[in-house]
């Protein structure tokens, strides 16, 4: 195990951009590298974030939450997840890959759903005190090419997929804007070449990151 601090890298985007299968690909190339990583996901990441996980994703029978209370719900798992599971395992010296993060809830809490960015912002300095992630890989892909891949795997659509395209255009400019804002710690992909040529630049991103890491960059 390297004795240095771990990296914590987060992937963004919508659904149907190939998160899921990317995170699982970093994950094979850092231990093909010899290096521990922990691959995780948000809302999720511990037994208890992952009730609320499905609090989130589902609500409690005929009641849905409402915005301000999706927001809450978000933070409250993000906070048992870093202090149990991404905190720890940065200070052993492992990498953290993780499938959203608070990017995430500004897009879609945020730029979806209406919340204003500075209740979300006091939400973050509370359970963040003051830490971010590494390096944010943001996956770029049409709204209606997201929801086209979902449809044609046979995925049901979840809370978050029901307000179609018009949500996850507002969502898509939210993440351009966290972009924007913070251009060193955020890297665009094209999520939609074909996967051997988003592996191929995930690749060489990441031969990057390692030679930074392991100079101590």
């Amino acid at each position: 195990m390297e004795s240095r601090r771990g990296r914590f890298i987060t992937v963004e985007g919508i659904d149907g951009a190939g998160k899921t299968t990317s995170v699982t690909h970093l994950t094979e190339r850092l231990r093909g590298e010899g290096i521990e990583v922990v691959p995780t996901r948000e809302p999720g990441g511990t037994a208890l974030a992952e009730s609320i996980r499905g609090l989130l994703k589902e609500g409690v029978e005929d009641e849905a939450p409402t915005e301000d209370t999706e927001t809450l719900l978000m933070f409250a798992a993000r906070a048992q997840h870093l202090d149990r599971l991404i905190r720890p395992a940065l200070e052993a010296g492992q990498w953290v890959v993780c499938d959203r993060f608070t990017d995430a809830t500004y897009a879609y809490q945020g730029g979806g759903r209406g919340v204003p960015d500075e209740r979300i912002r006091v939400l973050e300095d509370w359970v963040h005190r003051g830490f971010q992630p590494d390096r944010t890989l943001l996956f770029n892909l049409p709204a209606t090419e997201g929801l086209r891949r979902r449809a044609g795997a046979g995925l049901v659509g979840d809370r978050f997929e029901e307000g179609g395209v018009a949500f996850l255009q507002k969502v898509q400019a939210a993440y351009q804007e966290r972009a924007m804002e913070e251009p060193e710690r955020f890297h665009p992909i094209d999520a939609g070449r074909e996967w051997p040529e988003v592996a191929a630049a995930l690749d060489s991103w990441l031969d990057q990151e390692l030679a930074q890491w392991r100079a101590g960059a």
